[in-house]
């Protein structure tokens, strides 16, 4: 059968989610506890590849056993392996047709920054800070040149693995809630530093660095070297990866301090 399951975990924690033989990555650690837990190796298939330091809310795996056990019998069991910096938020046997990966038609990742003179230690590895006040409307009116199906080489990081740098930017949605700025990114996929690029350049507009026309030339510019450098990791989430209903993927828990007003004005 496959299991998909639904994920959580602290990126400032680990160096990335994909498995390196040295490293302290999500796969490694969620792996191993499902080894311990399964008492065989399990081999898991994500949605996307978070970066490290890249935090998630949403993240989907999945992965195929023989093992017969009951939903919650995942979820208590696989967390009793985990640290506190990752938890299993649900399982579900999903059709034999689903892939974590394939099978999403959309994902969207939450930036949370913090503006203010002074940096809040509690904030630290959750969110993006800087020191000066920002223009908003100039950082919304720079988004909107980015919506659409564009080709992204300006914002991709050179090690990449996709195979096309095009994709469909639906929205990016900027809500101010002084002293935090919520910035929603939604696409049917992202290249790899995508979201962390786009805010660099977002940041710079926001400095006033740059007018918002800025952004539709670096866009077409198409070479990475013309774009803002890109914006640190802390901030970033993977908030939610989309699928047809007929799999019946529950929805991710966004229940947080850092989001909840923000959501629930979508």
């Amino acid at each position: 059968m496959r299991i998909a399951l639904g994920l959580q975990y602290d990126g400032a924690v680990f160096c990335g989610w994909q498995m390196q033989p040295h490293g302290n990555t999500v796969q490694n650690v969620l792996e191993h506890a499902l080894k311990q837990f399964a008492q065989v190796p399990l081999l898991t298939i994500v949605a996307g590849r978070t970066d490290a330091g890249v935090h998630a809310l949403g993240q989907v795996v999945h992965f195929d056993t023989y093992l017969d056990r009951s939903e919650s019998s995942w979820v208590r069991g696989i967390n009793a392996f985990l640290p506190s910096s990752i938890a299993v938020q649900w399982a579900k046997q999903v059709p034999m047709t689903f892939h974590a990966r394939f099978s999403a038609f959309e994902r969207t990742y939450c930036y949370v920054l913090y503006m203010n003179p002074i940096r809040l230690p509690m904030l630290a590895n959750r969110a993006g800070w800087v020191h000066t006040a920002l223009d908003i409307e100039g950082m919304r009116e720079a988004a909107e040149y980015l919506i659409g199906e564009y080709d992204f080489s300006s914002f991709r990081a050179s090690h990449c693995q996709s195979k096309t740098p095009v994709k469909h930017l639906y929205a990016i949605d900027i809500v101010e809630n002084k002293p935090f700025v919520h910035l929603h990114f939604r696409a049917n996929a992202f290249l790899q530093r995508m979201v962390r690029n786009i805010m660099g350049c977002l940041v710079s507009v926001g400095r006033r660095k740059h007018a918002a026309y800025w952004m539709a030339e670096v866009l077409a510019a198409r070479e990475r070297k013309h774009a803002a450098p890109t914006f640190m990791p802390d901030g970033l989430y993977l908030a939610r990866v989309s699928y047809p209903n007929n799999f019946g993927v529950p929805p991710p828990n966004l229940a947080t301090l850092l989001f909840s007003e923000a959501w629930n004005r979508d």
